[in-house]
Order: C-alpha cells, then structure tokens, then sequence
C-alpha cells in the first residue's frame, strides 16, 4: 500500500500558532478532507494536499509529517465538530444510557454520509504508531468527551464510569470499523451501541 514518505526534519510545532499558521493549517485539512471524501485513504497524496492547500510541500510536512498524522488530524477536526453540534442540539432522553446511545448513533450517522473519508481516518489511525500517540490520545480525548457530555453530569465522572465509557469508546470504534469492511448492517451499529451504553446503568 503506497505511503507517503515524512521529511526527515519534519517535527510538530509544539508553539501555538499565529492566525496566519492556524488558517494555513485549516487549508492544509480542508485539502485533506475533500481528498479523502472524494476518494478514500489511497486519494490522500501529500503532494496533491499540498497543491489543494496552496503550501510548499516542506511546509505540509512541518505540519504534519506524515499522511496518518495528518487523516488522524482530520478525524480530530470532525469529532470537535460533532462535538459542537450535539452541544447546540443536546439529546433529550432521561436516562444517561440513552442519550449516550443517541449521541453516538447521531456521530456514526454524520460519518456514514462521508464513507471514503471515515474510511480513510479510520485506516489512520488503525496505521498510527506511538509517533502518532500524542493525536491519537487527542481523538480518543474527543470521544470519550462526547459520550461524558451526553451523561449530563455536573461532577467528574466516577470509576466505574471512566470504565464504562473506554469500554462505549472502543465498542464505538469497533463498529464504526466493522460497518466500514461491510461485516454488520447499520442495525447491527445501532444495537452494539446501545448496548455499549447501558453499561451506565450497572451498579
């Protein structure tokens, strides 16, 4: 499977970006995103993410050194934005479990309309190395706080809450990949997650 190749200086801006490094970095996604919704992981080429940004190829790099930081990025980007979505049209059911369950059932559905680029953000970050640990720690960050805002909760979350939701987190995960590889049916989906969630409900 063909990969691109990171330059060898490429290191990660650990400083916070200025407004002009902050758009170019959105461009740099936007670019991705479409790639990857036009055509999967393998549409995804950094020297055409670059020409669609309008950045030098170094500078591409010295953002992100390679295409699955970069997919994994682009996954990040879409879960903040479920994120602000659910927040402004929060679930509505009484118990926790359900409104986890709803909320992750609204998540896959906005990936499902865009199944070459899941595909491509998922195959990212099944490819993630611990070069990749940082991002990854970021998206399953972003996950785990979708299902805590659905909880509702105003305190921290109790052990065996933080349980329940790596076990939703990775049962979501799991699904998302098993619907992708044609293995389970959206029904399937939607039973797996809620049965995920009701592990809320366990003393």
């Amino acid at each position: 499977m063909p990969s691109s190749t990171p330059s060898p200086s490429a290191v990660p801006d650990a400083a916070p970006l200025t407004a002009r490094q902050a758009e170019r970095r959105r461009r740099i996604l936007r670019a991705a995103t479409a790639l990857a919704a036009r055509g999967g992981y393998e549409a995804v080429q950094m020297r055409e993410v670059a020409e669609g940004a309008q950045v030098a190829l170094g500078t591409l790099y010295r953002y992100f050194p390679s295409k699955v930081h970069l997919l994994v990025a682009v996954m990040l980007e879409q879960l903040q934005g479920l994120q602000e979505h659910i927040r402004r049209h929060p679930p509505t059911e009484d118990e926790p479990a359900l409104r986890v369950a709803d909320t992750l059932t609204r998540a896959f559905h906005a990936l499902q309309r865009e199944p070459l680029l899941a595909e491509a953000m998922v195959r990212a970050l099944s490819f993630a190395d611990r070069s990749v640990g940082t991002e990854v720690d970021q998206v399953s960050g972003a996950t785990g706080q979708l299902i805590l805002d659905a909880i509702g909760q105003s305190g921290p979350p109790s052990e065996s809450q933080r349980a329940a939701v790596r076990v939703i987190e990775h049962t979501w995960h799991s699904a998302l990949v098993s619907w992708l590889s044609g293995r389970s049916s959206i029904a399937e989906v939607r039973a797996d997650l809620h049965t995920a969630a009701r592990l809320l409900s366990l003393p």
